[in-house]
Parts: C-alpha cells; sequence; structure tokens
C-alpha cells in the first residue's frame, strides 16, 4: 500500500467559529495600533437613540489595546452581550420543546399524506412555505435536515428527482432564514444589537419572505416539469440513489395528533401574544423571555412531560444553544477591543467613505453584497450577526439609511447563503440527498442569482420607503 503524500489530499476545513472569532479579536487589537484614534459627535435621534453626525470625524488621541487589555475585552464583552446571550439560552430551551414534540415533523407526514400519490407541481410551494415557516418564525434549519433524504426519495417516486426533494427543504429553510419575521436567533440577535425593536417591519419582511418563496418556486417548478417531461433532462439522471430509496420510511409514523395539534396551537397563541406585546407594549427580551418559556412549559405539559423531564429538557436546551451564545459573548470583545481603541469610528467612517457618494438605495445593495460574502466566513446567523452589527448600524445612520435596512441586509446574506457556501450546509444537505455538491451547485447557483437580484430590488424599495423608520 503506497504512503505517497500525493495520494493523502488533504482536506480544507475551515476554522472552529471560535478560533475565527478569536482571529478578529487579535487583528482588531493590532489595529488599534495602526489606525488613527477618532470619533464622530453624536446627537440623539427622534427614536431616543445617539447616533453618529456626518462629517463630524475628528481624531482623538490614541488608545491602543495592549495584550491583557485584550483578554479583558473578552470578559468585559461577554458581560455586555449578556442580555442577549441570556435570551438565546432561554428561547433556544424554550424552542426546543416545540420541535422536540415532532409539532412540525408530524404536520409535514400528515400532508405527504394528503398529498400521496399526487404528482402535482403544486405540492413544491405548499412544502416550502411550511419549511419556510419553520425557520421564519422559531428558527428551525438543522432539525429540517432530517427530511431531505425523505423528501428527495419521495419526489423520485413522483416522477422528478432528489434535487426536486432537496430543493424544497433546502430553499424552503433558507427562505424562511432570508424572510424571518419572529427568528429571535438571527433577526432577534441583530435587531437587539443594532437597537432597534424586536420585530420591527415585520410586515415588510413577511413580504419579502414571500416575495422570495414565490421566486424560488418558479424556478423548482420549472425544473421539475422539465425533468417530468423528459427524466433525461435531470442534473442527476442515472446517479445511484438505493441509499435513500431503500430508507425504512419510519418518517411516516411520526405522530400527528391531538397534543401535536395542541402544541401548534400554543406556538400560534405564543407568537399572538408577542406580536401584541411587543406592538402594544413596547416588550423587549425580559419580557420576551418570560413569553418563551411560559409557551414551552405549556408545550411540555401538553406533551405530558414529568418535572424532572421538562428539567431535563431545559438543560439540553440550554446546552444547545451555548455555542450560539457564547459567540455573541465572544464576538462582542470585537466592539470592546475598537471602542477601547478609539478606532471603530474611524473604521465605520472608513467604510462609508467610498459609499457616501453612492445614492442611499446602492448603499443598501453594497451592505446586502458584503453580508453575504461575510456568511461564507462566519456561516452562523447569531455569530455573523454579533460580528457585523456593530459596524453596519452606525454606518447606515451615515449612509442615510434605516437601521432595519442594515438588518435587511445582514438577514438576506445570512439565510440564501447558508445553503450554497460549502463552509455552511451546502455539503450536508446534497450529501444527505445523494447529490454530488458540484450538481447541487450547478442547480442552485441561478437560482441563487435570481433571489440575490431579488434581494437587491427589495433592498432598494427599503431605502426608498424608509424602511423601519
Amino acid at each position: 500500500m503506497s504512503n505517497s503524500p500525493l495520494e493523502k489530499k488533504k482536506k480544507f476545513n475551515l476554522p472552529h467559529i471560535y478560533v475565527i472569532l478569536f482571529a478578529i479579536i487579535v487583528l482588531c487589537t493590532i489595529l488599534t495600533w495602526i489606525i488613527p484614534a477618532g470619533n464622530f459627535d453624536r446627537v440623539e435621534n427622534e427614536a431616543g437613540r445617539m447616533v453618529a453626525v456626518a462629517g463630524t470625524w475628528h481624531e482623538v488621541d490614541a488608545t491602543p489595546v495592549g495584550l491583557f487589555k485584550m483578554f479583558q475585552c473578552i470578559y468585559d464583552g461577554a458581560c455586555d452581550a449578556a442580555g442577549i446571550a441570556i435570551f438565546v439560552f432561554i428561547a433556544f430551551a424554550s424552542v426546543s420543546f416545540i420541535t422536540k414534540s415532532g409539532a412540525f415533523d408530524g404536520l409535514v407526514v400528515f400532508l405527504l399524506k394528503i398529498f400521496k400519490g399526487n404528482s402535482s407541481l403544486i405540492v413544491i410551494p405548499i412544502f416550502m412555505a411550511l419549511f419556510g415557516l419553520g425557520s421564519s418564525t422559531v428558527g428551525m434549519f438543522e432539525e429540517w435536515l432530517a427530511f431531505i433524504p425523505i423528501f428527495a426519495a419521495i419526489f423520485i417516486g413522483l416522477g422528478y428527482d432528489a434535487i426536486v426533494g432537496l430543493a424544497v427543504v433546502a430553499l424552503g429553510a433558507g427562505m424562511g432564514f432570508s424572510g424571518a419575521t419572529l427568528n429571535p436567533f438571527t433577526v432577534g440577535v441583530a435587531q437587539g444589537i443594532a437597537e432597534v425593536p424586536y420585530m420591527s417591519g415585520v410586515g415588510f419582511r413577511l413580504i419579502c419572505h414571500i416575495v422570495m418563496l414565490v421566486v424560488a418556486s418558479f424556478f423548482v417548478m420549472r425544473y421539475a416539469a422539465k425533468v417530468k417531461k423528459d427524466p433525461t433532462a435531470s442534473l442527476v439522471y442515472g446517479d445511484d440513489f438505493s441509499a435513500i430509496l431503500a430508507g425504512d420510511g419510519n418518517v411516516e409514523d411520526r405522530e400527528f395528533g391531538i397534543k401535536q395539534i395542541l402544541v401548534l396551537l400554543d406556538l400560534l397563541i405564543g407568537i399572538a401574544v408577542v406580536v401584541w406585546g411587543v406592538k402594544t407594549n413596547g416588550w423587549y427580551f425580559t419580557e420576551l423571555s418570560a413569553v418563551f418559556m411560559i409557551m414551552g412549559i405549556i408545550a411540555a405539559i401538553i406533551m405530558r412531560y414529568s418535572p424532572n423531564q421538562i428539567g431535563e429538557q431545559f438543560a439540553e436546551g440550554f446546552k444547545d444553544a451555548a455555542m450560539a451564545s457564547m459567540m455573541i459573548c465572544i464576538a462582542r470583545a470585537v466592539l470592546m477591543v475598537l471602542t477601547a481603541g478609539n478606532i471603530s469610528d474611524t473604521i465605520v467612517y472608513g467604510l462609508s467613505l467610498p459609499l457616501t457618494h453612492l445614492p442611499a438605495w446602492l448603499c443598501g445593495i453594497a451592505m446586502l453584497i458584503i453580508q453575504t460574502l461575510l456568511n461564507f466566513f462566519i456561516p452562523s446567523g447569531s455569530g455573523q450577526a454579533a460580528v457585523s452589527m456593530p459596524i453596519m448600524a452606525p454606518m447606515a445612520d451615515l449612509l442615510g439609511v434605516t437601521r432595519d435596512t442594515a438588518v435587511l441586509a445582514y438577514q438576506f446574506g445570512d439565510g440564501l447563503s447558508n445553503i450554497v457556501w460549502p463552509t455552511a450546509f451546502a455539503a450536508v444537505m446534497s450529501g444527505l440527498a445523494c447529490v454530488k455538491l458540484e450538481k447541487w451547485w450547478k442547480f442552485i447557483f441561478p437560482i441563487f442569482i435570481a433571489i440575490i437580484i431579488t434581494q437587491a430590488v427589495l433592498m432598494v424599495i427599503a431605502s426608498f420607503i424608509g424602511f423601519g423608520a
């Protein structure tokens, strides 16, 4: 057996997210010794928020950050971000009762039985909308992965191919994150950092979700119709899918009884209470955390969990939320370092200079491009929000666009590219459907470009209407 180095192809792996964040902190610390220190003058706007005044940047005394201070900033950042991080802990653990109940899974299986044997193309947008609903409201993404091989096999059986089944799940989830209305782990975190009310602009975000879903559904349905008419037109024609076609099919046995229906009702009531509280009483993370906890406990009671089981599930949910919450805490150290070194405003000023000569609507598109590219390196919604929003929010003030528009650019960039970038979920999703990654890319890239263009148009509209102002 040969041990030639040529036969040992080393696969590139993106560093762990904590390593990436620490590297950014180190880089920012170095920059405090290089970039001139400076500040903007600030005034209080109509919303009671202190914002930078364009054209007032001026140099101040340099305060470079030393090595020991850098590590102090990590602790200070964690304390500063504690409110958002604890909300993520509580929301994640509480939502886990909804997802673990099997309510969404059961609903999917229930609809599958209704449409069983029905090869109409109408099932494509219906299921994409259902997956998008779970992603948009309670942040389901990884939970949908188990359905990829199932849907791939189902759509092969309906006369289409595995790519259609994969696209229904992947694009449904991707559009749900891109057009997120209530997702507390992406939009909620970004809005908290940008200091805008939770659920601000929810109506326009819902419109964005629907528009992107229509565009994505059109492309998937067009491809599906082509494959149905001519199987040789399939991008995976001739490939072996015996692994997923030989599945045990136990997903069809998932229960969708009165308990699951009541859990979904619990979720709908919880969402209604959140909407009412935010819009009527200005609720924020404290009140929202209480609503999520109550919603989770009610779901546990419906599922007849014992007190010990409820405690164990909360513990499991806290454990699952630990990485995302700590990413938020560690990433806040970036802002602490930049602030301690008095270069945060300088960076915003420098980044805004090329854009100040552009109309506001083009600035929104530029933000979209930046966030989409950033998701390649930080394929985590919470982590990307924690790193980018401290810069993008004040930049939006200087460029004459609303902070809600900056948050919209973030969620667009985070959601869609999750199913395209190899550093995110593209490889995992295609592997679950037994579709080669390069064939998935061949299918998804034209849709990716079409939706990016759609998002750019929506960013222009957001700029013109003063979205969220």
